[in-house]
């Protein structure tokens, strides 16, 4: 939840920004008018899912990151963009942009990715009122990625290249869910999304942690909605999924030679996969639009007579597209794998 108070304080200690000058305006996804510049040159993430969504269209406006990037993550990104500085984020859990210092940083546009709830719709309209800094709310649900390339387009001029982007997206999900079609969704295969060392913690129904689990497979926690929760090894035990997806690489390494698992069908089988992670999560952390790649990577493991596809060359081609650099082999097999 948004700590509002903190908001206030940061917003009542900053001056306000001179009047900008407005070329058009933008309808957001919560239905919100945001005028835009005339020329967009600084933009301000207000989370993770914004600041990769903006990096892989423009990341040259990208003021800074939500969290200072790893320097292995940054093998993955154009180095001068990667290790720009970390600035905070206005929005989601931890926030710590102080809004004094995002006016010194004179942003041209406030993005936000996400959630477009009455809350987040409220402090996206406190804050553009307050700084008189356009502040746009985009859906960062997984089935809107190609709606939010569009929308972000429009607000920074970049139309050509959102769409290109928003058409990469659009025929990702037309082909992986067009060709699992024909299979019931009582025959599909029954998953667990484990998180944390120890692998309780998963993602409820309808959570966005678990979008692309949801879209292909079933998610075993989604009888109870919500967001990440912690379950019991019992509970585990009672679902027995036929296989296991997982962030952790510690949990990954430790499941099979652990007794409380071994009766779990998924550990039997030796179906237990770590997903990617670099420089972003392929299943979520942070649920952004590095998913489009984790559904073929799903895709393929959960039903790989269906897709033949090279999961290097997807690999190659969607960094390329998105991350603006072209991994080497060897990088690609460290990133396969699941490493750090």
């Amino acid at each position: 939840m948004i700590d509002r108070r903190t908001l206030i304080a940061g917003l009542s200690a900053a001056a306000l920004a001179p009047p900008a000058a407005w070329a058009e305006s933008v309808t957001d996804a919560a239905g919100r008018n945001v005028p835009v510049p005339a020329k967009v040159t600084r933009v301000f993430p207000a989370g993770p899912p914004a600041a990769i969504l903006l990096y892989t269209l423009a990341p040259e406006l990208l003021i800074g990151w939500p969290r200072a990037n790893r320097a292995e993550e940054c093998v993955y990104m154009l180095p001068e963009i990667c290790t720009r500085p970390e600035v905070g984020r206005i929005t989601g859990r931890g926030n710590t942009a102080n809004l004094e210092t995002v006016l010194a940083l004179k942003p041209d546009l406030i993005l936000d990715v996400g959630s477009t709830s009455a809350t987040f719709v409220s402090l996206a309209d406190r804050v553009q009122e307050q700084t008189n800094i356009p502040y746009a709310l985009l859906d960062g649900r997984f089935a809107s990625i190609a709606k939010a390339y569009r929308s972000l387009g429009a607000l920074i001029g970049r139309t050509e290249d959102a769409e290109k982007l928003a058409r990469y997206a659009e025929d990702t999900l037309k082909t992986i869910l067009g060709r699992i079609e024909s299979i019931p969704a009582s025959e599909r295969p029954q998953v667990y999304y484990a998180r944390a060392p120890r692998g309780l913690a998963t993602g409820l129904g309808g959570s966005i942690n678990v979008e692309t689990i949801e879209m292909i497979a079933r998610n075993f926690a989604d009888e109870t909605k919500g967001g990440l929760a912690n379950v019991s090894i019992e509970q585990v035990l009672v679902w027995n999924p036929d296989v296991i997806v997982t962030i952790d690489q510690e949990f990954a390494g430790s499941v099979r030679n652990d007794p409380s698992w071994a009766s779990v069908k998924a550990v039997r089988d030796n179906r237990i996969h770590l997903s990617p992670k670099m420089p972003f999560g392929w299943v979520d952390f942070p649920p952004s639009v590095n998913r489009l790649i984790g559904l073929w990577w799903l895709a393929k493991i959960l039903y790989p007579e269906r897709f033949p596809e090279d999961l290097r060359a997807l690999t190659a081609d969607f960094y390329s597209r998105f991350y603006h650099v072209t991994p080497q082999a060897s990088q690609i097999d460290h990133v396969l794998a699941g490493r750090d």
